[in-house]
């Protein structure tokens, strides 16, 4: 049996950043949900589907069997046996993951194949509905958020270092109808599961967020 970190929150709050450095802190597997949802892209591209007809992608879906490992401190994304981070990124396979992802038998199947990560290994998985839905049984349950603002300058600054303009009123209210939307979507909506311990990191650092939530770990794992 696996020991799972969940850790939950809104766009921008710096889930994946921080649950990638505990995974690594804790020798951890960090389970890239996203990479996973491109690897089911990639499967139903290479089968042909038709991505805009519900019916093609349920009926395919189910034959991908979909696993993430590390080698040498790389994660490897596995697709039926084949190692695939070098076809993930295309802008084809963007646009198939856009589509498939909001299929609910698509959702379903990934749901059962990261349940069975979690089961057999250690792992860190960051997103909206992990310690609601997608292990409501983990260990250790975060709850990682910071003000529309924290999360507004954040991403301008992202914007900045890679010399892209930038609005911030703009990227707020971006941040502001995200959140509205993420919390009253009809499946799996963001919301703080009951026993998750809130993190706000709008006035810490990276390393300040990373150290709070491996202290919420000894308290709870290594009692």
């Amino acid at each position: 049996m696996g020991c799972n970190i969940a850790i939950d929150g809104p766009a921008g709050a710096g889930k994946s950043t921080i649950a990638k450095k505990v995974a690594k802190e804790l020798s951890f597997i960090y389970v890239d949900t996203g990479a996973m949802y491109r690897a089911m892209a990639l499967y139903l591209l290479n089968q042909g589907v038709n991505g805009d007809s519900q019916q093609e992608v349920e009926a395919a879906c189910s034959g991908a069997d979909i696993s993430i490992e590390y080698k040498n401190g790389e994660q490897i994304v596995i697709l039926n046996g084949e190692n695939v981070n070098s076809m993930l990124r295309t802008e084809q396979v963007g646009n198939m993951a856009s589509k498939s992802s909001a299929n609910a038998k698509v959702r379903a199947h990934l749901l059962k194949l990261q349940r069975t990560l979690a089961e057999k290994n250690d792992v860190v998985m960051d997103g909206r509905d992990i310690g609601t839905t997608i292990l409501p049984n983990a260990e250790v349950k975060i709850y990682l958020t910071a003000s529309a603002d924290t999360r507004a300058k954040r991403r301008a600054l992202e914007y900045e270092q890679r010399g892209e303009s930038f609005d911030l009123d703009q990227i707020r209210k971006d941040i502001i109808e995200r959140d509205e939307r993420d919390m009253n979507r009809e499946i799996s909506p963001l919301k703080q599961a009951d026993d998750a311990v809130l993190v706000d990191s709008s006035e810490m650092g990276i390393d300040d967020v990373v150290n709070a939530i491996l202290n919420v770990y000894k308290e709870k794992v290594q009692k």
